[in-house]
């Protein structure tokens, strides 16, 4: 009874003080907020986010914290720069997605333990089509090799592969689609074996291919073309081959990994022993996924 009666007090007086402007609902919004986060730190996640999307590079709640943290001293949490993102409307729902837990993830041990490869499609401004063929590190998700063709044959992979050999050592095993340049095991029995499967055996590599309609399998390939053409579209007027390379360095070198704990593919490639072909510590990459 003291509470309420001391609670009518306040209200009569301040019903004395404010007249009928006392009984209208009030804010209960604190008149302070320490931990609110500064304008000047806003208007630099929105310039990050812009400058990035401008340069085709990933632009992300994530991606912006490092660069954050690592540029300008400054640590966010990811739900932090991502409410920023919201109230400026520069992100938008996205529906429903597959539940990454519902995927069978896999993953090397170590570098060189398996390459994953496969080429897509690229059209130039004056409407040429060209192919660009890629190899990846399974473990850290450096690019290997990222070239240019008219149309990628087998003999373009066997080229590749072995400039790639060349600088980074063979594998122990590879992963690719099932695509006539580099396997003709879905053939049935025409046209004999490719460039690409000899080239293999000779070294005592083990060839890995996907099930049909599962690209899931090379995922990580897929990804890495997305991020190649993102980066593409930023910068239309340069030389293609030219391009690649530039890319192939800022991404191995430069643009951090969500899956690498925001570390770059060339860091964890240089820092761990590589594997070699026979050699594999982990049997069940000795098996198709």
């Amino acid at each position: 009874m003291g509470f309420r009666k001391g609670w009518v007090s306040k209200l009569v007086a301040r019903y004395r003080t404010e007249g009928e402007a006392a009984f209208e609902p009030r804010s209960r919004r604190p008149h302070s907020s320490p931990n609110k986060t500064p304008s000047e730190v806003v208007d630099l996640i929105v310039g990050l986010r812009e400058q990035l999307t401008t340069q085709g590079l990933d632009a992300g709640p994530e991606t912006i914290c490092w660069h954050l943290e690592t540029h300008h001293q400054i640590r966010l949490s990811v739900a932090t720069v991502w409410r920023h993102l919201k109230a400026r409307g520069l992100i938008e729902a996205q529906p429903k997605k597959r539940p990454k837990s519902s995927y069978v993830r896999f993953e090397a041990d170590l570098p060189n333990e398996m390459w994953q490869a496969d080429f897509t499609h690229w059209t130039l401004e004056d409407g040429t089509t060209t192919e660009i063929l890629s190899f990846l590190d399974d473990r850290t998700r450096y690019a290997l090799s990222v070239s240019v063709h008219t149309r990628v044959t087998g003999s373009d992979v066997v080229a590749a592969f072995r400039t790639a050999i060349s600088r980074y050592g063979p594998p122990a095993s590879t992963l690719t689609d099932n695509g006539m340049v580099f396997t003709t095991r879905l053939a049935g029995g025409r046209g004999g074996r490719n460039a690409f499967e000899p080239e293999l055996a000779a070294l005592g590599i083990f060839q890995k291919n996907s099930r049909p309609n599962h690209p899931t399998t090379v995922g990580k390939i897929e990804r890495f073309q997305q991020t190649l053409k993102q980066w593409l579209r930023a910068h239309p007027l340069q030389q293609l081959q030219d391009q690649t390379e530039t890319f192939r360095h800022h991404y191995n070198h430069h643009r951090p990994h969500r899956a690498l704990n925001r570390q770059t593919p060339a860091n964890i490639y240089n820092r761990l022993p590589k594997d070699h072909p026979n050699t594999t510590t982990n049997p069940h990459y000795k098996q198709n996924p």
